[in-house]
């Protein structure tokens, strides 16, 4: 089976700085990866090249067998799941739930007069269900917590039935009790075999889901590590990706990360 992403050698180059700078970089079908990387790294400048929204300046970067520059984006687009800030910015708060969600089959935000058959609502209704906010359908956007918001964002990545999922920075803005529901959500997803292949951007290991295969590590728009996850995710490449001493635990099948104490001779306990 074809890649779902293949970059080779992709740069993005704005104002004379490469935002990202030589990526190589394969995703399969049937993997979920997390990319992990301090502000600045090129996470997002990443998943726009991967979602189409960005041509890369130099290299080549395929997506679901097309390569970018070659072919109609607005064909592609709808095959790609996007989840994002910056899309939760462009949803007028008076939109209903089950609109918001259903309305990803046309690509647009905020329902007007488009034509949805029984099929695209009960779909809708079924993605909602399943991410445990079916009884939110006929609530407004403007009216759910945060949490609540994330969740209903998945279902509309997901009304498509895309084959590949990118979600940039879900749990941003979510408290902890929020944040453990979304990762809770995420996991099932990642162990569902009929779910697409899956790209998560964060900055923290602790959002990293239970069943994710892959971590692709970024520092300043290049590569500091990727691969399977337990072989890339390590002590080591995360403290050169974010540039100071860490100390990573793996327990259960989540990660936490802590600053590596220092040792101060002759000092006592902070005053």
């Amino acid at each position: 089976m074809a890649p779902v992403v293949e970059l080779a050698d992709v740069s993005v180059v704005r104002g004379g700085t490469h935002l990202i700078d030589r990526i190589s970089w394969t995703v399969q079908a049937d993997e979920r990866w997390v990319v992990l990387g301090p502000n600045g790294a090129g996470k997002t400048t990443l998943l726009q090249v991967v979602g189409t929204q960005i041509h890369p300046t130099s290299g080549v970067a395929g997506v679901l067998g097309e390569v970018l520059g070659t072919v109609d984006v607005f064909e592609l687009r709808p095959r790609i799941g996007w989840m994002s800030a910056a899309m939760a910015d462009r949803i007028p708060r008076g939109e209903l739930v089950r609109d918001l969600v259903v309305s990803a089959a046309y690509g647009v935000v905020g329902r007007w007069r488009e034509d949805y058959d029984d099929a695209d609502l009960g779909r809708a209704d079924l993605l909602l269900s399943e991410l445990g906010v079916g009884e939110l359908a006929a609530r407004t956007f403007g009216t759910l917590s945060e949490g609540e918001r994330k969740r209903v964002q998945v279902a509309r990545a997901l009304m498509t039935d895309p084959e590949l999922l990118l979600l940039d920075e879900p749990g941003a803005g979510l408290d902890l009790g929020a944040r453990e529901d979304l990762v809770s959500t995420l996991s099932v997803l990642a162990d569902d075999p009929l779910a697409p292949a899956v790209v998560l951007v964060s900055h923290h290991v602790e959002e990293v889901p239970p069943g994710f295969t892959h971590a692709l590590l970024l520092r300043a728009g290049k590569v500091v590590a990727s691969g399977p996850m337990l072989e890339t995710l390590t002590e080591k490449a995360l403290t050169h990706t974010f540039g100071i001493p860490l100390v990573l635990d793996h327990r259960g099948g989540r990660f936490s990360a802590r600053r590596r104490s220092r040792a101060r001779a002759g000092q006592g306990a902070l005053r």
